[in-house]
Order: structure tokens, then C-alpha cells, then sequence
């Protein structure tokens, strides 16, 4: 049974920064996995695609012959995918077991209200694949509490629309600490905590805001995401092992999957640690983690990486040193005695 992710969000969130590094960790951690590029505009890909949806149809094409703006032409390439959709299942079928990561376009509409997506991973749904739709928004949103409601809205309906086991995840979160500091703390916006604290800071982020219209508007959409109660962050930096680790490892429970022999086949830290339970965020804290001390954590994780890399290397020599020595007490041993079999190969 494949697994894989359906990698989500709007135009400059990190989605293709995000599978090239969530497809290196899986290489480091013995995981065998192929990314899926279905975003037509996307004629630059910083990882080997498995499947490019730019061999089916590219934008360009579509704008030139049809006369559609960029927008309007990833919509139709994703329409022209969907009746094409033996072209991805076939292709598909080539990466066997492989975990995939569908790396998809960055236009909202296609999550939240178009829906030849969700019809597209509807039908690998019956093919057997088991997915989980991972969000990507940038940390910034959180610098201004207008656009944190926005992807607070943009998630929920994506969380609706795609009717996925769903992770929404905060990137680039290393550089939090370098923006305005933030009014809360910083797990009063990951776990989405009572919002009517965030009202007055949003009267006052704009004159506008300040009205009686304004401010029972704010209230009433403040009302409509805490009764789902759907919407919670994951935070990720994605040059941080232990951040990807711990996210893939929320993944790996949303989407219910079991690691599978590969994985056991190595001892690696990274292997050791995907399959340790006790491997997730040792600061829990994650406003402690990236913003008051980020600077002691991540010096303290570089300190551990460099003992890693040293017990590496140590356990590499002593390997090398075994083998030479094997050969060695090979060319030691005294002859083996002629047992005075002999071995003749027939004529034809």
C-alpha cells in the first residue's frame, strides 16, 4: 500500500523547498521516495522528478493556444490532468512502493473551492494510496494579525475541500525571531488558543478595523474557526533535522503508516531516532525553541551534530580497521591441504 503527501499552499509558502528536503531526509533515513511535480508553471524543480505534469501539458502552451492568464491556465492544466488521468496512475504504477510527494501549484483555488484536485487524489485514493495533505503558510502571516486569520480561513476551507487527514504547518520558522516581535506567544498561534484576544490587535494593526461594523465581523469569523476547532500549526524549519523529524513523524501517525523494512535495515542516528518514540521535540516549548533562546538550541544542536559526525567517523575506522585485519589473518592462515578432488569441464 503506497503512502504519500499532498503538499499544499499558496505562492511562496516553500512547497518545492519542502519536498526537495523532506525527499532528502527520507534518502538519509533509508525511506524509498519520488516526488511528483504538478504544478505546470514549475519548469525549475531543485529535485529529480519521478512524474513532471509539464510532459502532459505546460502553461505556457495553454496561455499561447487558449488565451488564458496564469491563474485560468493552471486551472485548465489541472482540468486537462484529471482527463488525462491515466497518464499519472500509469506513471504511478512505475514507482511501485515508492512514498511519493505530490508537489502541487501554488493557486488557493484548487484547494478550496475548484475540484479537479480533489477528484485527481480521490481516484489514487482507490488505487490504494494512503495520503495526507500537508499545508504549507509562511511564519510572516504571524507578523500581521489580518493575514494569520486569512490562513486560518484559507486552511479550514482547505481542510474541508480536500477531506484528507491534514497537517498545517508553519515554515521557515528559523526566521521568526528576526521579524517584529509578536504580540502572544508563539503557541498561542500554532495551537489557534481563544482569538477574541487577538480582535483588539487587529483593530489596531488598521483604522479601518476599528469600526462596529469591522469589529463584529472580526468577532463572528473569530466565532467560525474556533467551532470547528479544526485548525491547529505544526512549526517547521526545513534545514533542521530535528524539526523535519518530528514533523514527518506527525505525518507518519496522520496518515497511519508503518515503517517499513528499509527502514530497519541501517543504524543511523536518523533511522534510530524515526523509529524512537521518544524522538519527538525535546523543547516542547516551541516559542522557547525558535524565539527566546533560538540561538542556545541551535548552537546546542550543532555541538550534537558534530559529536554524531565524530562517533561516525570513529565507528567508519574501526569498520575499515575490522576488515583490514580480516584480510590480513586471511593471507596468515597456513594452506589448505589438497583434498584431491579435481574439477574437469566436458567437451561439447
Amino acid at each position: 500500500m503506497p503512502f504519500g503527501q499532498l503538499v499544499l499552499g499558496s505562492a511562496g509558502a516553500g512547497k518545492s523547498t519542502y519536498c526537495d528536503g523532506m525527499h532528502q531526509f527520507m534518502g538519509a533515513i533509508g525511506r524509498q521516495c519520488s516526488v511528483v511535480n504538478l504544478d505546470p508553471a514549475n519548469d525549475r524543480t531543485n529535485y529529480d522528478c519521478a512524474l513532471d505534469i509539464r510532459n502532459l501539458v505546460t502553461l505556457e502552451e495553454i496561455m499561447s493556444d487558449d488565451r488564458l492568464g496564469p491563474n485560468g491556465g493552471i486551472l485548465y492544466a489541472l482540468e486537462e490532468l484529471e482527463h488525462n488521468i491515466e497518464w499519472l496512475e500509469n506513471g504511478l504504477k512505475e514507482l511501485g512502493e515508492d512514498y511519493v510527494l505530490f508537489d502541487c501549484p501554488g493557486q488557493v483555488e484548487l484547494y478550496t473551492h475548484h475540484t479537479s484536485l480533489r477528484n485527481i487524489f480521490y481516484r489514487l485514493q482507490k488505487l490504494g494510496y494512503r495520503l495526507v495533505a500537508v499545508h504549507l503558510s509562511d511564519c510572516f502571516c504571524l507578523t500581521q494579525p489580518s493575514l494569520y486569520v486569512s490562513n486560518l480561513l484559507l486552511a479550514l476551507r482547505a481542510m474541508l475541500q480536500m477531506d484528507l487527514p491534514h497537517i498545517n504547518v508553519l515554515t521557515k520558522i528559523d526566521k521568526i525571531s528576526s521579524y517584529d516581535p509578536l504580540p502572544f506567544r508563539l503557541d498561542f498561534y500554532t495551537e489557534v488558543q481563544d482569538l477574541s484576544y487577538l480582535i483588539p490587535v487587529l483593530e489596531a494593526e488598521s483604522p479601518a478595523m476599528r469600526s462596529e461594523k469591522f469589529g463584529r465581523l472580526n468577532q463572528a469569523v473569530a466565532d467560525l474557526i474556533e467551532q470547528f476547532g479544526l485548525v491547529s500549526f505544526e512549526v517547521l524549519a526545513v534545514e533542521n533535522k530535528k524539526s523535519m523529524m518530528h514533523l514527518l513523524r506527525v505525518i507518519d501517525r496522520a496518515g497511519g503508516y508503518v515503517f517499513g523494512a528499509a527502514e530497519g535495515s541501517n543504524d543511523t542516528i536518523w533511522q534510530v531516532a524515526m523509529r524512537n518514540e521518544s524522538s519527538l521535540l525535546d523543547v516542547q516549548d516551541v516559542h522557547e525553541r525558535w524565539i527566546e533562546s533560538k540561538d542556545f538550541y541551535d548552537e546546542l544542536e550543532r555541538k550534537e551534530e558534530e559529536e554524531q559526525d565524530r562517533i561516525r567517523q570513529a565507528q567508519a575506522e574501526a569498520a575499515a580497521e575490522a576488515s583490514g585485519d580480516g584480510v590480513l589473518d586471511a593471507l596468515s592462515r597456513p594452506p589448505v591441504p589438497d583434498s584431491g578432488i579435481r574439477v574437469a569441464r566436458k567437451k561439447k
